[in-house]
């Protein structure tokens, strides 16, 4: 069986990117997830880098080393285009280091007070990063457009989810199923990329393969 590590403490988050993975390889060989409390609750090093891929590498490459197991994390920014691409890699720290969800969405809402629709164009992307213990990586990428909303919508989904509208529907990500986001969810798209790429996977071991 290949075990590989989810870099992830968030209970939620670490169920939906597991509900994108396969559960075995086309050859038959299984594959059984964990995630960061199911090891002992390593800490990952904060998110340094300049990009959403430096960032996703930077805990996927930690995580790997550290447990000797290959390792997938993975980084989101959100695009805001009135506001020049930010937050981009302050996404989650948006409105400070020690900010929640309420935090970040509230500072993003009053920032683009009083401006139509049509004006609201963001984008969200995601880089996932497969990594091995021995440091070799590899990243897929998925991207998703829609606006940013007026106010908070649905219950469903965690971060801006509320506040981001998908583009060509009138839903939020937080309004939709788990199915319905995962179909055309930035997350949803770099982690079928990456499945696919595991379920080519043969025969893998943790000694110094390179499974990437």
């Amino acid at each position: 069986m290949m075990k590989i590590l989810i870099a992830t403490g968030n209970e939620h988050k670490f169920k939906e990117i597991m509900d994108l993975l396969p559960r075995q390889t086309h050859s038959g060989e299984e594959i059984e997830y964990v995630n960061l409390k199911s090891i002992g609750g390593l800490k990952l090093p904060p998110e340094t880098g300049r990009t959403l891929a430096e960032n996703a590498e930077i805990k996927a490459v930690y995580a790997a080393k550290e447990t000797g197991l290959p390792a997938i994390s993975d980084d989101t920014g959100l695009e805001v285009e009135f506001l020049d691409g930010r937050p981009g890699v302050r996404t989650a720290r948006y409105a400070g280091e020690y900010a929640d969800a309420d935090d970040n969405n509230r500072k993003l809402l009053d920032e683009l007070e009083g401006l139509f629709l049509g004006k609201r164009a963001a984008r969200f992307r995601t880089v996932a990063c497969l990594a091995t213990p021995e440091g070799k990586v590899r990243d897929f990428e998925g991207a998703l457009d829609g606006f940013i909303g007026f106010g908070y919508r649905g219950n469903n989904g965690f971060g801006y989810d509320p506040i981001f509208i998908v583009a060509g529907t009138r839903k939020t990500l937080a309004e939709m199923t788990e199915k319905e986001k995962n179909a055309v969810s930035h997350r949803g798209k770099a982690f079928r990329q990456l499945a696919e790429h595991l379920e080519t996977l043969s025969n893998i071991k943790t000694d110094g393969i390179n499974i990437c």
